[in-house]
C-alpha cells in the first residue's frame, strides 16, 4: 500500500510574500518607546495597542501608494513624450533624421533621458521600507504566529463552549447578533490551517468546508481551490471517512492533475478502501496532547452553565435570598450595610453588590495596565508557576503601600470576610483576552501539592473574594460545574467564598472556571486570604465531621 502523505506544516519560508513593507516618520512618543514584544492575544488591553500599530501603518500605506502614484504619473508622462516623437519620426523617417536638432533630442532620449527613465522604473523607496519596517518592529506593538494561533485557537474554543455554527460565525454573528463583518475565505482558510497545524482536524473540516463555500462565492482569487480541497481531504480522512476523502482527491486533481501529494494519497485511499480498510494507521494518528484534560461530565457542566443553562434544582434556588448586612453590627458598615445576595448555601457563596466604585476600578486598571504579564498557575509537582493553555488572561500584582484605593480594597474585603488581611496575597488584576478562559480549578492547594504556597509561610489560601471591574456582553462568567452555580460579571460586585472547611482540609465542591469571554472585555480584581491569623476569626468547627471533609 501507498504511503499517506500528510500536508507539511507550512514554516515560515513557505509564507507567501505581500506588497513590500512602506514607513512613515514615527511619532517622537513612539520613538522612545522600548521594544515591545508579541504574545498580545492574551489580554484584550494588549490588543488595543494593535490598533495604534495598524493606525501607523495604514499611513504609512498611503504615503506609499502616493509616492508611487507619483513615480507611476511621472513614467507615463515620459512613455507619451516618447511616443509623440517616435510618433512624429516615424511618418517620415529620413525628413526626420535630416534636421539635426531631432538628431540631437532621439540621442538625447536614448541616453540622459532613458537613464532617468530606468531610473523611476526601479522602486527607490522598497531599501528604506524595509529598514524603517525593521525599526516599526522594535517600536510598535506587533502581534506574532503565537498570537495568531492563539486568536485561532481561541475563536474555535468560544464556538465548541457557546454551540457556535461555523457558517453564522463566518457571518459575523455571535449568539444571533451581529458583532462585526463577515469572515472572507481566506479567513476561514486560516482557522481552519491552525487548526490542522494543531492536529485538530475535526475544526480543520468545519472551517476549510466553510471557506470552500465562500470561495464559490466570492470568486477568491486570494485562496486557492486545490490548496482548501487537500487540506479538507486529509482532515476528513483523519476522522476515518475514506470515500470523501477519495472524491475530494480526486477533484483537486482535476485541477491539477501532477499534484505529487494527492497522487500519492489518492493510490492509498484507492488501495484501503479495495483492502477494506477502515481504521486510521499508527503512522497517521496525531500525536496525544499534552494539556491538562478535564472530565467529560465536568467539561459539558462548565460549557452549559457558561451557556447559561439552568443546572440548579428549584428546591435549592428558591431558597436563595438578598439582604442588607452590616455584618453583626461592624461600624463601618451601620450607616451604609452592604448589598448581600446569596448564590448557593454549602459551599456558601455570596455577591456583595456595588462594593467597588468606578473611580477606584479605573485607579486599580491604570496601575495594573503597565505590569501586565502572562498569568501562569502552579505546577502541583514543582511548585514552579509556569503557562498553560487553560487560563488564558494576563494578571498584575498591586501592594497596598503603593495606593489608598488598594488599602481601601483590603479593608473592604476584611469587612465582607470576618478575616484579616495581613497574612493575603496581593491584590491581583486580571485582564482576559481573545475568548479568554480559566478551565475548572481549585484556588487551594491539594494534600499533595506540598511545595504550594511554602515560600509565602502563611498556609493554605482559606478564601477568595473576587471582583468584577467590567461589566460582559456575552460570556465570562464565574462558574462552580458540580454546584450548577453561575455567577455572572457585574461592575462593581464582589463574589466570596470560603475554599477550606475550618478545620483547614479543603472543600473540594468549591471547584470553578471562568467561561471564555465571547463579547467584550473582563477585568476582575481577586484576594486570596490565607490560613495564618485567621485562628480566633475562624476557630475549628466542634460539629465537622473531620473524616468526612478529609475523604471528600
Amino acid at each position: 500500500m501507498a504511503v499517506l502523505e500528510k500536508r507539511d506544516r507550512p514554516n515560515k519560508t513557505n509564507l507567501r510574500l505581500g506588497m513590500p513593507p512602506i514607513w512613515v516618520v514615527l511619532p517622537l512618543c513612539l520613538a522612545l518607546c522600548t521594544p515591545l514584544q508579541g504574545e498580545v492575544y492574551t489580554a484584550l488591553s494588549e490588543l488595543e495597542e494593535l490598533l495604534d500599530t495598524e493606525s501607523v501603518l495604514l499611513q504609512t500605506l498611503h504615503q506609499y501608494i502616493s509616492d508611487q502614484e507619483h513615480r507611476i504619473a511621472v513614467l507615463k508622462k515620459h512613455a507619451v513624450d516618447y511616443e509623440k516623437e517616435h510618433s512624429i519620426a516615424a511618418r517620415d523617417v529620413t525628413n526626420y533624421l535630416s534636421n539635426p536638432i531631432n538628431d540631437y533630442l532621439l540621442v538625447k532620449r536614448l541616453t540622459s533621458d532613458w537613464h532617468k527613465t530606468e531610473q523611476l522604473m526601479q522602486d527607490p523607496y522598497y531599501e528604506t521600507a524595509m529598514k524603517n519596517l525593521t525599526q516599526y518592529r522594535e517600536l510598535l506593538k506587533f502581534p506574532t504566529d503565537e498570537d495568531l494561533t492563539g486568536a485561532a485557537t481561541a475563536l474555535i474554543r468560544l464556538q465548541d463552549t457557546y454551540k457556535l455554527d461555523t457558517a453564522s460565525v463566518a457571518r459575523g454573528e455571535l449568539n444571533g447578533i451581529q458583532y462585526s463583518t463577515q469572515l472572507s475565505a481566506g479567513d476561514c482558510f486560516e482557522l481552519g490551517r491552525q487548526s490542522y497545524n494543531g492536529y485538530d482536524f475535526y475544526h480543520t473540516e468545519l472551517w476549510m468546508n466553510e471557506a470552500l463555500n465562500r470561495h464559490e462565492q466570492e470568486r477568491s482569487n486570494v485562496t486557492v481551490r486545490w490548496e482548501i480541497l487537500e487540506y479538507l481531504a486529509y482532515s476528513t480522512f483523519m476522522q476515518g471517512n475514506l470515500k470523501k476523502a477519495l472524491d475530494l482527491t480526486i477533484e483537486l486533481l482535476s485541477i491539477l492533475p501532477n499534484h505529487e501529494r494527492a497522487l500519492g494519497n489518492l493510490a492509498y485511499y484507492e488501495a484501503a478502501i479495495k483492502n477494506g480498510t477502515t481504521e486510521i494507521g499508527k503512522s497517521e494518528q496525531p500525536p496525544k496532547a499534552v494539556t491538562a484534560t478535564l472530565d467529560p461530565e465536568e467539561r459539558e457542566r462548565y460549557h452549559m452553565l457558561c451557556r447559561n443553562e439552568n443546572l440548579m434544582s428549584i428546591q435549592i434556588s428558591s431558597q436563595l435570598r438578598c439582604r442588607y448586612t452590616n455584618n453583626n453590627r461592624n461600624p463601618l458598615l451601620l450607616i451604609a450595610p452592604l448589598k448581600e445576595e446569596e448564590a448557593f448555601f454549602s459551599p456558601r457563596i455570596i455577591l456583595y453588590r456595588d462594593v467597588l466604585y468606578d473611580n477606584e476600578i479605573e485607579v486599580i486598571k491604570r496601575m495594573a495596565q503597565p505590569r501586565l504579564k502572562r498569568a501562569t498557575v502552579q505546577n502541583y509537582k514543582t511548585g514552579e508557576l509556569e503557562f498553560a493553555d487553560y487560563r488564558i488572561s494576563k494578571s498584575a500584582w498591586l501592594k497596598e503601600h503603593e495606593d489608598v484605593v488598594v488599602a481601601n480594597v483590603a479593608k473592604r474585603v476584611e469587612v465582607m470576610t470576618g478575616l484579616t488581611t495581613e497574612t493575603a496575597e496581593e491584590l491581583q488584576v486580571v485582564n482576559y483576552g481573545v475568548g479568554g478562559h480559566y478551565d475548572p480549578h481549585y484556588d487551594f492547594a491539594r494534600t499533595e501539592e506540598i511545595n504550594a504556597f511554602k515560600s509565602l509561610g502563611t498556609g493554605n489560601r482559606i478564601a477568595t473574594v473576587l471582583f468584577y471591574m467590567s461589566d460582559v456582553a456575552q460570556g465570562g462568567a464565574t462558574v462552580f460545574p458540580w454546584l450548577g452555580v453561575a455567577l455572572q460579571p457585574v461592575k462593581g460586585t464582589a463574589a466570596v467564598w470560603f475554599n477550606l472547611y475550618p478545620s483547614g482540609n479543603g472543600d473540594l465542591r468549591t471547584r470553578h472556571a471562568a467561561c471564555p469571554v465571547l463579547q467584550g472585555s473582563k477585568w476582575v480584581c481577586n484576594k486570596w486570604l490565607h490560613e495564618a491569623g485567621q485562628e480566633f476569626r475562624r476557630p475549628c468547627d466542634p460539629k465537622e465531621n473531620i473524616q468526612e471533609t478529609t475523604s471528600r
